[in-house]
Formats: structure tokens, C-alpha cells, sequence
């Protein structure tokens, strides 16, 4: 909120949550019930288009999201480079508040102000007295209205919450108190109000208007710089009708200059235009992509999983991914978004941090969880995977990180297969699988002298089995051939400590992928189960504890997060994450793929030096 919120800053819907749609319910239905079912003569075209121009507005918005937040990933031509935090990510989150603020007003113009319904597709003379308005009135009144907010009055009462993002994103255009934006929606009316009342009005002006502010809004917000210098060389006038995205991120930085809406012209008039404006606009233009210095290769994991990453949808992509029920209602955009990235068939960046002096990148190769147990497109995995590597190797990144890519040994071998096919790299392959045992094990309870070992043997569960026997504990399995792949890792001396288990009486078990229902269902009340896989059971238990995937709290120095990494809380980040940063802050000069692991004790110490922190249980215990 402002620093000082004023009279009606909170929007009247604030507490319905994503209810606060079924608002514009009663007048959709009737939109189109009327539409389908009156008589031909008696059909609104202007009444039934509301809804798709609503929901237009909403795609139009998301799209310039999406784009606005890849482009920052890969960091060229940023304008400000600084962290976006999650505090912005949640004040932000209301910016569609004002799509059904305007869907109110529309559907109450159309039924009472006369010459509001019926209107013509088309009408020339109204596009033009709509140019006219905009470019005088409008951007006029807007001018001296802004510089109004800027006095510290109405700042610190209203303004300011816009101006609380230093980092701007398209749809922080939109953020403002409630009284703000009908301010606005008063000032912007001025156009189809008066095309309504001359009878010139079109669908095509107010949609065109609508979809214009829109575009101009996003546009001057989404933090990179993409207008070409020779647009304005070719047309020297366009730089007093069109602002960029620098000339307005300007105002974000210095607040005393660049007031104008959309056209700078009234800035150049009176006086405020930020003499900068023309070099950041040069200099923004020039900025080439940072080569970070460690990446971490990870994929889709549902098929609803595109909107949980960062630049999908910001409210699902801050929280952790849980499945939502309104995602079937967009079944027909996540089936399009599967077939695209499956066409497109390339790795995409989707996040880029900084800690300490590291630049950090996510890449994500376009596969879903589910093709990595389909033998048909193993080869195709791999492909992409060794295309990766390489990718990242030609650009000269220090360490790559394996995520959640590393399924077993019967796809690549723990990463091994692509040291081997190229060993020549200088990059440094990480699978993570050090630190993922290390968390496990110090998950476990002090005290604790038996475990349960349960789900496929990975090396990260040998790494496990091997050291708790060491240390004395003994690990059971239920299954014999679980326990029979398990005492091949073993040392002579350990193999007692091994025991294949007849009951489900342990306290403690370390499971990975194959842990069963029926299974959860028999284990005794207070069991804790600690996985060792990327990713977690299926919780069907109320009266046991479920511990996180192998995860750390990440220090406050690494920045520019404010997504969730899946299904880890906000400020988690997984093993397999974590060990590439690790390797690259330690130096360390070798590969930890393949059936090679690095000393865990070592990575461990390591992780807790460099301000990973282990996960910890409300009451304060570890997680």
C-alpha cells in the first residue's frame, strides 16, 4: 500500500479472492444469453463484445507479462538491473482488478447511456476525433493530474504504491489505490464518452482505444529496451507523440522527471523531460546479454507446470505449485502450450539471479516429467540435454547443474554419458547428488537407529545406505530386490547393518519414487517419512510428518527471487540447485556426474559456510 494510504485506497472486492470474477458473472450470462437467443433484430453486438474484450485485455496483458519477464531473464538491454522481490510480486498481484472495474462500467454504460449499444463496426470519423482527444485533452489533463500525484500529499497517500516498484513490469502500469484508477477511468472516458454522445463511436475506436492504452502502458514498464534509434532519426517528430520504455523508467528512478502518459510532448513543453532520456535509450540498446556463471538445467514436470514458471502466471509461479481447480478451465491453453513447447522443441531461460559476485541462470528444457520414463524419447532427451551442455560451454559458464533431468541410470547414466561423449569440456557437470544425500542424512534425528529404505535405488540412496551403515544404523527395505542392489554398495563390514524388513513398524523412512498408498495406509501414527528423490509423495497421511524434497533456505545475499522452485516453499531451493552454485563458489575443479560423488561432509560444510540453511519445522526443529 502507500506509505500513507488515503480515502479509498482498498478495492471494494479485496477480500473475495479470485471470486471477485463472478462480479461481472450476472452480466456476462445476460450478454449472452440475449445475444444467442433474442431475436436477430433485438441482438447487441456492443453488449456481447464486452466479455471477449475483457478477456482480451487480460491475454493482451499476460502476453506482455511473459515477454517482459523472459527478456529479464536473459538480461539484455535491461534498463534497471536490480532484484525484484516477492513483497512486489504480491502488491502486484491485484493488477487485474481494474480489467473488471472496467467491465462494470462498460456493461452500465451500455444500458443507460443512450447511443451506448448497437454501435457500428467501423465509423472513420470517430477514429480520428478519438487521435484528436488523446492527443489533446487527455494526454494534457494526464500531464498536470500526474505532476499533482507527485506532491507529497497525494504521494504519500496514493502515488507512492505505484511507485514502490523501482523494477517496473508491465503490469505494474496498472497497480494503483482503488480511487486512483477511477480517477483514470475518469480521465480516459473522455474519449468514448464523447464519441458515444457525438454518435461517432465504433467498435473498433473503443476497442482499438482499450487495446492502444493498453499496449502503450505495458510497453513503457516492461524494464528492457526494444525501440530501434532509427525509428526516431527516420520520423523525428515520433519522439514528441511516443515514449520508450527507457523515457519512462526514468520516472521510476528519478520521480521528478517524464510525467507524460504516453507522449512526451507536454515534458518537452513545460520542461520535465529527463536530459538522460536519449543516452539510457542508446546505452539500454547496446547492452548485451551477461554469460552467467552457472545454470541450472531442469524441465516441465505437469503439463499445467508453464504457468508456474516465472513467466507464466505471477500468482501461481510465488507459490508453490499445487494443482489449482480453476486450471481446468484453461485445459485448451495448456494443451496448446504442451504442443508448442514440443514444436519448439529448444531450451528457454526463465530466471536469472546474482549471489555475491555469480550470475545465476534456470534453463528448461521443453519436456514433461512423464516423457522421462518413455523409452521412445530417451534419445531425444539426451539430445537436448548434451545440446545444453554444449550451448553452455561455448558461452563460457562455469558449472551446469542437472535438476530434476537426472531420472536414474537407465537414461544418461547420472549425467556420466555426457562427460564421456565430450571430454573436452571445461564446464563442470554437477548432478547435485552430494548435497541431496548430505541433507537427508542430517534430516534424520538425532538418536535414530533404525530407517526404512523405500522407492528406487538411486545413488542417491546407496550414498545414504552406505553412510548410515557406516555410522551403525541400520537400514531396512521391504523389498528383496531393493536390499540386493543396496548391498553391492556396501563394504563387508556394513552389510549386517543391512535387513530385509518384515513389518512397517519403523519411525523413519527415507523414501524415493515408488513409495505406494497402501503402504503410507500400514506405517505406524508419527511416522516421518524424509524423501531422497526430486520429487515428494503423495501425502496420505494427517497423523504423520512429511519432510521436504532434499532442500536449503537460501541467504538473503542471492537475489532477483521471486518465484518458487515447484513445489518448495518461497526462498527454498533444492539440492541439485544449490550444489551447482556451491561447486562454483568453492572453485572446485571437477565433475560430479555419473557414479562419481563429491565428499558429502565436505559439500555439506560447504553449503552452511556459503548461508544455505537447513529447512526447520515451525515449533524450530530441522524440517
Amino acid at each position: 500500500m502507500a506509505s500513507n494510504p488515503g480515502i479509498l485506497s482498498d478495492w471494494p472486492w479485496k477480500h473475495l479472492g479470485s471470486f471477485k470474477y463472478l462480479i461481472l458473472a450476472p452480466w456476462a450470462v445476460h450478454s449472452i444469453y440475449s445475444f444467442l437467443f433474442k431475436e436477430e433484430s433485438k441482438r447487441d453486438l456492443t453488449n456481447f463484445s464486452i466479455l471477449p474484450l475483457l478477456l482480451w485485455r487480460m491475454l493482451h496483458n499476460q502476453i506482455w507479462i511473459s515477454i517482459s519477464r523472459y527478456q529479464n531473464a536473459k538480461g539484455n538491454n535491461l534498463l534497471v538491473d536490480k532484484s525484484l522481490q516477492f513483497e512486489q510480486v504480491d502488491r502486484e498481484q491485484s493488477w487485474d482488478d481494474q480489467i473488471i472495474l472496467s467491465g462494470i462500467i462498460s456493461y452500465l454504460v451500455n444500458t443507460t447511456v443512450p447511443g451506448s449499444s448497437h454501435l457500428s463496426i467501423w465509423r472513420t470519423d470517430g477514429v480520428i476525433l478519438a487521435i484528436l482527444l488523446h492527443v489533446g485533452p487527455v494526454e494534457f489533463l494526464y500531464y498536470w493530474l500526474h505532476r499533482a500525484l507527485h506532491h507529497h500529499y497525494l504521494y504519500s497517500r496514493y502515488h507512492s504504491h505505484h511507485h514502490s516498484s523501482i523494477i517496473t513490469e508491465p503490469i505494474t502500469s496498472v497497480v494503483h489505490p482503488f480511487s486512483e484508477i477511477i480517477i483514470y477511468y475518469m480521465l480516459f472516458s473522455i474519449i468514448p464518452m464523447t464519441l458515444i454522445l457525438t454518435g461517432t463511436a465504433s467498435l473498433a475506436s473503443i476497442v482499438g482505444y482499450f487495446t492502444y492504452v493498453d499496449f502503450m502502458n505495458n510497453m513503457g514498464h516492461c524494464n528492457f529496451e526494444f525501440i530501434p534509434k532509427w525509428l526516431f532519426s527516420l520520423f523525428p517528430p515520433l519522439k514528441f507523440l511516443m515514449y520508450t520504455p527507457s523515457f519512462h523508467s526514468l520516472h521510476h528512478t528519478q520521480f521528478r522527471t517524464n510525467y507524460c502518459l504516453f507522449m512526451p510532448l507536454y515534458d518537452y513543453i513545460y520542461g520535465t523531460m529527463d536530459k538522460f532520456s536519449d543516452a539510457l535509450h542508446e546505452i539500454s540498446l547496446k547492452k548485451k546479454e551477461k554469460v552467467p556463471h552457472v545454470v541450472h538445467l531442469t524441465h516441465l514436470t505437469t503439463l499445467d507446470s508453464i504457468y508456474h514458471l516465472r513467466f507464466g502466471l505471477s500468482s501461481l509461479a510465488s507459490s508453490p505449485h499445487t494443482s489449482k481447480w480453476y486450471m481446468w478451465l484453461m485445459w485448451p491453453l495448456t494443451l496448446l502450450s504442451t504442443m508448442l513447447t514440443w514444436i519448439y522443441g529448444r531450451t528457454f531461460v526463465v530466471e536469472r539471479n546474482h549471489f555475491n559476485m555469480l550470475t545465476l541462470q534456470t534453463w528448461v528444457i521443453p519436456k514433461y516429467s512423464v516423457q522421462y520414463f518413455l523409452r521412445w524419447h530417451e534419445n531425444s532427451i539426451n539430445d537436448l540435454i548434451e545440446q545444453a551442455i554444449l550451448e553452455a560451454e561455448k558461452k563460457g559458464v562455469k558449472v551446469l547443474s542437472l535438476g530434476l533431468l537426472n531420472q536414474g541410470e537407465e537414461l544418461n547414466r547420472y549425467g556420466g554419458v555426457y562427460v564421456k561423449g565430450n571430454p573436452q569440456l571445461k564446464i563442470k557437470v554437477v548432478d547435485g547428488s552430494s548435497l541431496a544425500a548430505a541433507i537427508v542424512l542430517n534430516s534424520i534425528p538425532k538418536g535414530t537407529t533404525q530407517v526404512l529404505l523405500r522407492g528406487k535405488i538411486t545413488k542417491v540412496a546407496c550414498a545414504i545406505a552406505v553412510d548410515l551403515c557406516k555410522q551403525g544404523i541400520q537400514v531396512a527395505t521391504l523389498q528383496q530386490d531393493e536390499c540386493t542392489k543396496l548391498s553391492k554398495s556396501l563394504e563387508m563390514s556394513s552389510e549386517n547393518s543391512l535387513i530385509l524388513s518384515k513389518s512397517y513398524s519403523q519411525k523413519i523412512w527415507l523414501v524415493g519414487d515408488g513409495l505406494t498408498e497402501e503402504e503410507q495406509l500400514k506405517v505406524p501414527k508419527g511416522t516421518l517419512f524424509i524423501p531422497y528423490s526430486q520429487f515428494p509423495p503423495k501425502k496420505f497421511r494427517k497423523d504423520c510428518l512429511y519432510h521436504s524434497t532434499p532442500a536449503m533456505l537460501i541467504p538473503t545475499i542471492l537475489e532477483n527471487v521471486h518465484s518458487c522452485e515447484n513445489w518448495l516453499p518461497r526462498r527454498v531451493m533444492s539440492a541439485w540447485r544449490i550444489a551447482g552454485i556451491v561447486h562454483a563458489l568453492e572453485g572446485w575443479n571437477e565433475h560430479e556426474c555419473g557414479y562419481t560423488m563429491s565428499n558429502m561432509e565436505k559439500v555439506w560444510q560447504a553449503s552452511l559456510q556459503h548461508g544455505f540453511q537447513p529447512l526447520m519445522f515451525s515449533n524450530g526443529s530441522k524440517f
